[in-house]
């Protein structure tokens, strides 16, 4: 068997289960990021300009970037991480896939194809409401691209939450202490020049920064951020190490 034909098989049950749900999972991971472009774009944000790299946005603009880039941390990884957990430590579904004759990278990248799938609907879902929104917005190959690399990595980083995180209360506990402090603090809703230096610093070294670096760079028209891109793509790589680490010890 093929690599690609292994994950396709590992990720086929939930791309069913994702087509029976469609349209509830959707509705309920775009809830939130609505919620946001209302009360922070329309409501707090309005007559509010920005400048990054010289330029003047609407808020609304430097805000749509950093809503699409805490959505796909939020799609991606809630989906993966719980539903792993679930197969793994109440069905027992996903250790009859160990018994599988398929690699370990396989396991690892197909269980993460339903993250990337929702995430990246869901932003996209937010992309064409911003760009309808403002007229400072453009969708592009280059933001695509960032936003599909972003689902990637957070759902890499929920594949290995699943596998280390012993059980749900814990995974709440990781859910309220790291991922909902980095939908607010990375860059989504304001930039990060405004915190102090120590917290920039220490927020700067967070993944979900470089993803609304990326994204907002491709959508306003800034200069793009190659170091960012490198952060992001190096993030990915060691979510997936990591998530092939906890199989391993899984065994």
């Amino acid at each position: 068997m093929t690599l690609i034909g292994d994950i396709f098989r590992v990720a086929l049950p939930d791309m069913y289960y994702l087509r029976r749900n469609i349209l509830v999972l959707l509705a309920t991971s775009i809830v939130t990021p609505l919620l946001y472009l209302v009360a922070f774009g329309y409501g707090l944000g309005n007559g509010i300009t920005m400048d990054a790299d010289g330029k003047t946005f609407e808020y609304i603009a430097y805000m749509v970037p950093g809503v699409v880039a805490l959505t796909t941390v939020t799609s991606s990884f809630t989906t993966v991480s719980n539903k792993l957990m679930i197969q793994k430590r109440f069905y027992e579904s996903f250790d009859e896939m160990l018994l599988c004759p398929i690699t370990k990278t396989s396991l690892v990248l197909g269980k993460s194809v339903l993250g990337i799938v929702k995430s990246a609907l869901c932003g996209s879902i937010m992309l064409v409401l911003g760009s309808c929104l403002s007229g400072d917005m453009h969708i592009t190959a280059g933001l695509i691209g960032c936003m599909l690399l972003s689902c990637m990595t957070f759902s890499l980083l929920g594949v290995a939450a699943g596998m280390i995180i012993p059980d749900l209360p814990s995974m709440n506990l990781f859910n309220s202490f790291v991922i909902l402090p980095m939908t607010f603090l990375c860059g989504t809703m304001f930039s990060i020049d405004s915190l102090p230096d120590t917290a920039a610093d220490i927020i700067w070294c967070l993944p979900l920064t470089h993803t609304s670096e990326c994204l907002r760079a491709c959508a306003l028209g800034l200069d793009f951020p190659w170091i960012s891109l490198a952060v992001l793509i190096a993030y990915a790589v060691a979510f997936y190490l990591l998530g092939m680490f906890a199989l391993r010890k899984s065994e």
